[in-house]
């Protein structure tokens, strides 16, 4: 077995699906991946920033066995990084455990000898200095990836099977769009400012768009502006602040397209500018502008979703 490198992204693999921030994951760790849980040889194949890539399939995932399972392979690995993602937010703790190390969760950035953590709601970062070897986990969505790699041939290695108490699965549902993480959401719809008239309870606009988009499977998104008003939490800010998201369709309703905002769309696939100024910058990156009022475009989507 080849040894595994002192920094080491560890990557859990559903049915030979990636989990969001698995690339940014391993390009922060340059480029050295375990995957680990089933399918993980296919997973391999959609890594684009993995340089060495190792699996270690399991016969399912659950948390306390796969932490007993790779502690004994991680001797020589100073730096663990895990994605934030649901899967690494539980196995990171118990890895933790398991490995005696120190634990250092929502990186922003992450060295050889330091990371960047966030706190307070994305409005205050940590720099913390490691004095042995760490679990760290990195949030989605900030870090980017780069130029895409040509996959590498996984390697497999030989773990003995660990065992440990685990929640009984029962079964595992499709996130809910309402509630779901920005990060994974594969359609949002974005309110700004504009979707606010004067006077109007914010709060309560806000609110009927989360209900439009869950109506319509999305997840519904704001600007700096909305949260900072507090009508909308935090965890629902998109932008270099906030959070940066990737999805297949982004609908922005009263959004001018600040670069605040802009810079945390990533790459969507379709983007649609719903604003009564044709020349906004929002428009002017849309695939589709649609002139008109936000407010009463919002309006009447909730005219039928109630209808529906």
């Amino acid at each position: 077995m080849s040894a595994l490198p002192d920094t080491l992204a560890i990557v859990v693999v559903r049915d030979g699906a990636l989990p969001a921030g698995a690339d940014e994951t391993v390009a922060e760790a340059g480029g050295a991946v375990l995957l680990t849980g089933t399918g993980t040889a296919r997973a391999a194949k959609e890594l684009t920033a993995a340089r060495s890539t190792w699996t270690v399939d399991t016969a399912v995932v659950a948390p306390g066995s796969l932490a007993a399972t790779l502690a004994p392979l991680l001797d020589q690995v100073r730096v663990v990084l895990l994605p934030g993602s649901p899967d690494g937010r539980d196995l990171a703790p118990r890895l933790a455990f398991d490995t005696g190390r120190a634990l250092h969760a929502g990186a922003v950035r992450c060295g050889p000898d330091t990371a960047d953590l966030s706190r307070v709601d994305d409005q205050v970062e940590v720099r913390v200095r490691f004095i042995g070897p760490v679990v760290v986990t990195l949030t989605p969505g900030v870090r980017g990836v780069g130029t895409p790699l040509p996959p590498p041939e996984p390697v497999p290695l030989d773990a003995a099977p660990g065992t440990a108490r685990d929640a009984e699965l029962v079964e595992v549902r499709p996130p809910e769009p309402e509630t779901v993480e920005l990060t994974e959401a594969r359609r949002i719809l974005g309110g700004g400012a504009g979707l606010v008239r004067p006077g109007e309870d914010g709060t309560a606009v806000m609110r009927t768009l989360t209900e439009v988009a869950a109506w319509l499977g999305a997840s519904a998104g704001a600007t700096r502006v909305v949260t900072d008003a507090g009508w909308a939490g935090h965890d629902r800010q998109i932008g270099t602040t906030g959070v940066v998201v990737d999805p297949d369709l982004y609908v922005a309703f009263g959004i001018s397209g600040a670069t605040q905002h802009t810079g945390g769309l990533g790459r969507p696939e379709h983007v649609v500018s719903i604003n009564t100024d044709p020349h906004c910058p929002m428009t002017a990156m849309a695939d589709l502008g649609i002139i008109a009022d936000a407010p009463a475009v919002l309006a009447e989507l909730d005219r039928r979703r109630r209808d529906d």
